[in-house]
């Protein structure tokens, strides 16, 4: 069996070529003896060895907006408490040769299942009170150590995006009365009401500096849980929301933010399809946010193929104690997450919080919820120092790479066990490849081709990841 590449590459910001002939090699294995070092670099050949991967840059697919992951209270909190903090902001979002290079960031609107405080929303109200006017709408909750992260974080990045979702609405929006569990309540007043509260809080994040490039709706709108916030909102409802009150009034206020739908399970591809069907919402809608933790990967390919003009996002993934084997996770990723949602249409890609301290938290008592889930960084409590995850690795063979612009390139597929690729073309011309070899116990022998010109010769060390740039 044979792969061929075809790549070409030239120069990304911050990883100049010292020979414009030459590809850069960055490489993380799964024995951990390699974590993004940089390799020798490989000079093109005009002979083919092994699989043979090529990439065509004539057929252009979707336009990436970033990578990255979520900042929930819990991660802003072991952020922002921690001795090192400025450190932990920078490798996160740098962008140069040792940091991450997180270009989009997913925020949590109010309360979690990740609070290090008792949840809460922005206009949270006594039993029996009401507020559609917005009137007590407040983001000050969000002051204290949540907003001062994200301009941390501006600071080093100030071209980062955000998305911002809520796990719920104020409890008096709901058939529960409160924070965790039940229904958004399907009344017209209650819609109005929310769409003002989604206005308010882009409008109250403007004054503080922070652009707000996107919304979400409502996290997982199919879970009610007792023991954390969550809300169910059905497709219905999230259709009259959005095409009724969110967007015209978004629009009315000179609002651009754009507005996602459903974000929650590949297993469940019925939502966004009966959301985007209808054309008076459709008008409204940016794209699909999807989660990762049920049904096949490739759902958003087949849900691109019937909607094409539709932009698809992946938004959650986590790791967690119920996998600690780095080449496991390392493989996970890359196979059905980095490479497997991109290859599938993803414009950005999110794992879940970007930082948690050493004991999945801080999470507040009596929090349910992910008690064993897994930060990109782990950052102990009162330590002056911090342990980059697996999913830091993952996820830097693209963030640190591929930037806001870039467009995925058409690459050829090979067997689930074999070589995994995804090439992508940066808006400074440069090309970069991504190529991970699954197969835990033998090497992948392949050749770049970039446009049928030259070939470049890899062995891929098994459960491995590799990033070329030329």
């Amino acid at each position: 069996m044979k792969f061929t590449v075809y790549v070409t590459l030239q120069t990304v910001t911050g990883y100049l070529l010292s020979n414009n002939n030459e590809y850069q090699v960055y490489l993380t294995t799964g024995d951990q003896s390699k974590k993004l070092s940089r390799e020798a670099a490989l000079t093109p050949t005009n002979q083919e060895s092994g699989y043979n991967l090529w990439v065509d840059r004539r057929k252009r697919r979707q336009t990436i907006e970033g990578f990255g992951g979520a900042l929930t209270n819990s991660a802003a909190y072991a952020i922002y408490n921690s001795p090192v903090r400025s450190q932990v902001i920078r490798d996160l979002f740098g962008q140069g040769e040792n940091e991450l290079g997180i270009t989009y960031l997913r925020i949590v609107m109010g309360g979690s299942d990740f609070n290090a405080v008792p949840t809460y929303t922005y206009d949270d109200m006594g039993p029996g009170q009401t507020d559609f006017d917005m009137n007590h709408f407040s983001i000050q909750a969000d002051k204290a150590f949540f907003i001062p992260v994200i301009k941390e974080a501006l600071s080093v990045y100030p071209n980062l995006k955000i998305l911002a979702t809520p796990w719920s609405a104020p409890g008096w929006m709901k058939t529960s009365h409160g924070l965790n569990g039940g229904e958004f309540i399907n009344d017209g007043r209650y819609m109005q009401a929310y769409a003002l509260y989604f206005a308010k809080f882009i409008e109250a994040y403007r004054s503080e500096g922070i652009q707000i490039e996107s919304v979400s709706c409502q996290n997982e709108p199919l879970l009610s849980r007792d023991d954390y916030p969550t809300m169910k909102m059905s497709a219905d409802v999230q259709k009259a929301f959005i095409r009724d009150h969110l967007g015209p009034l978004f629009r009315q206020r000179n609002i651009n933010t754009k507005i996602l739908v459903f974000d929650h399970n590949w297993s469940d591809p019925w939502y966004p399809e009966s959301v985007v069907n209808d054309d008076n919402v459709k008008q409204y809608i940016s794209g699909v946010a999807w989660h990762g933790y049920g049904g096949r990967h490739d759902e958003p390919g087949t849900f691109h193929n019937s909607h094409p003009d539709v932009g698809n996002y992946f938004t959650e993934i986590t790791g967690g104690d119920w996998d600690t084997n780095f080449a496991s996770g390392l493989t996970w990723d890359n196979r059905i997450i980095t490479i497997g949602q991109t290859k599938n249409w993803a414009k950005a890609v999110f794992f879940f919080n970007i930082a948690l301290d050493q004991n999945h938290g801080p999470r507040v008592s009596g929090l349910g919820g992910c008690g064993d889930c897994r930060g990109i960084v782990t950052v102990p409590s009162g330590s002056h120092s911090f342990t980059k995850n697996v999913e830091y690795y993952a996820l830097g063979h693209l963030s640190k790479f591929v930037k806001p612009g870039a467009v995925r390139l058409e690459t050829n597929n090979f067997g689930w066990d074999d070589l995994h690729a995804v090439a992508f073309s940066n808006t400074d011309g440069t090309t970069v490849v991504v190529a991970a070899n699954p197969n835990g116990s033998k090497q992948a022998t392949f050749s770049i081709n970039i446009d049928a010109q030259h070939y470049v010769y890899y062995n891929l060390p098994p459960n491995s990841v590799a990033t070329f740039i030329k």
